[in-house]
């Protein structure tokens, strides 16, 4: 898969790591950011919309994500975000649903950016599922108010992603057979990895960002951490990059539907809970505000809420 990579600038120089969440009620809420803020600004978060116009299966209803999506473009609308992310799985298994999904999804107003997840590829390539979301290449960065935003493409070296007998198919393989000798849980085919040619790209964008004082947020689909079976098959390569830079505040993923949070090794990982569980009128989204001294993820329906505390500089 090819790179992109868009150098953006800024400047401002924090050195941040883990502090325990702060769990908020919606009486502590504060769902605009603060006006004496030198870098307050807002944007929209959804997880696993995971669109199919079929029946419901287990706790997964497909069809309710219609609903969902158009509650979640009301409120998102309201906070006056900078931005809005999706962090994969728009759809589940059929490429007629983005005709239906995706209409909803651009009602919210402002620019919106999304992330590949592993069901985006119904019998689609990963180029032309991109292509599908509106995005320039399967991973990518751009920078809003002197943050950096770098999203991966963890479904790069698949098994779901590339062709039987490509060399990302069988390196998938491959790794998913060493992980499972070693009896890792997240060994498995629904699972992928960064290719080569990304983590140098991700190398070379984190240590960009490093050199001109911009802090990161950096987004995929796949935890890095707490997702148990749903960890990213290079999650402690990848968490060994951002970790090295510490300017990297956050990892911010979808995937692992009942949500998690950890910090590893001053990052804060999030993991949104997915939007696709449990009937309407049941929901999960964020709007996610930052601001100099902490970053509020402020939950809505299942989503819970987190305050992100920076260590001084």
């Amino acid at each position: 898969m090819n790179a992109l990579s868009k150098v953006l600038c800024a400047a401002l120089t924090v050195s941040l790591a883990g502090a325990a969440p702060a769990a908020a009620g919606a009486e502590h809420r504060h769902d605009g950011p603060a006006g004496h803020s030198s870098a307050a600004f807002s944007f929209g978060l959804i997880a696993d919309p995971q669109y199919w116009s079929g029946p419901p299966q287990g706790t997964r209803y497909y069809a309710d994500s219609l609903r969902k999506l158009a509650e979640s473009a009301a409120t998102i609308n309201d906070a006056n975000v900078g931005f809005t992310v999706q962090l994969g799985d728009m759809v589940d298994r059929d490429p007629r649903s983005f005709e239906e999904i995706l209409p909803v999804f651009e009602r919210i107003r402002g620019p919106r950016h999304s992330v590949l997840g592993n069901h985006d590829f119904p019998g689609l390539s990963s180029e032309e599922a991109a292509e599908r979301l509106g995005m320039s290449n399967e991973y990518y960065d751009f920078t809003y108010q002197d943050w950096r935003f770098v999203v991966l493409d963890n479904n790069d070296v698949s098994l779901y992603a590339n062709p039987p007998g490509s060399p990302d198919h069988v390196k998938a393989q491959r790794l998913i057979d060493e992980l499972r000798a070693k009896g890792a849980i997240n060994a498995q085919t629904y699972n992928g990895a960064l290719g080569d040619e990304q983590m140098a790209w991700l190398k070379a964008t984190l240590a960009d960002a490093e050199a001109k004082g911009q802090q990161v947020i950096v987004l995929g689909h796949m935890p890095l951490a707490g997702g148990e079976t749903e960890d990213a098959l290079d999650a402690p390569e990848v968490r060994q990059v951002l970790e090295s830079h510490p300017n990297v505040v956050a990892y911010l993923n979808g995937h692992y539907h009942p949500g998690a949070y950890e910090v590893v090794g001053g990052i804060h990982y999030v993991t949104l809970k997915g939007m696709v569980e449990q009937p309407y009128p049941a929901n999960s989204y964020a709007v996610v505000t930052v601001q100099e001294n902490r970053i509020r993820i402020n939950g809505y329906g299942l989503q819970q809420d987190l305050v992100l505390v920076p260590r001084s500089h």
